[in-house]
């Protein structure tokens, strides 16, 4: 017996079924010596970490945050930020945004405007209408005809000079 009364030309289609603890109530419920269901496997911290890198995160054009970037992971901006980056990803910078502050990361791209120094880069990406005002080091850099530059540069100094023999001076081996 419905505790309700239906409006004169209302709708005949069945409601949706209503749903309590995730099963719906007029299906029933399963038996209680059925297995229970396998909950998801807990990811290590590693694991967690290459899921979180294959991410990218996005500052939207109309957003100006002031703050620091720290991380594995991929960050594309495209409104404003200032504060430091430091990622274990790629860094894009898009037409329009400025990034005030310095920059670690695998790889940079500059569309945009970056006011400040990066250092470490695998590689660094100046496109056209990109502006870099700052000190660059990259093991390689990308120069897009109409993109400007402010600053020292070094690039393709990667670790050879660490790889290379010491060598001692003063010393002299007597026998």
């Amino acid at each position: 017996m419905a505790l309700w009364k239906e409006a004169p030309g209302a709708s005949k289609e069945p409601a949706m079924p209503a749903v309590a603890d995730g099963v719906p109530k007029n299906e029933p419920a399963p038996a209680p010596d059925a297995a229970p269901p396998t909950p998801p496997r807990h990811l290590s911290p590693r694991d967690a970490r290459d899921t979180v890198s294959s991410k990218e995160s996005i500052i939207a054009a109309d957003i100006t945050i002031t703050g620091k970037i720290d991380g594995r992971g991929h960050v594309r901006l495209a409104g404003k930020f200032e504060g430091d980056v430091t990622i274990e990803g790629n860094l894009t910078v898009d037409p329009g945004a400025k990034l005030t502050g310095s920059v670690r990361a695998k790889s940079v791209t500059i569309s945009g405007e970056i006011e400040g120094n990066i250092d470490s880069a695998d590689s660094v990406e100046l496109q056209s209408g990109g502006v870099l005002t700052g000190d660059l080091k990259a093991g390689t850099l990308t120069v897009a005809s109409g993109s400007r530059m402010r600053g020292r540069v070094e690039f393709g100094w990667g670790n050879e000079a660490s790889a290379a023999p010491a060598l001692t001076l003063g010393a002299r081996h007597t026998s």
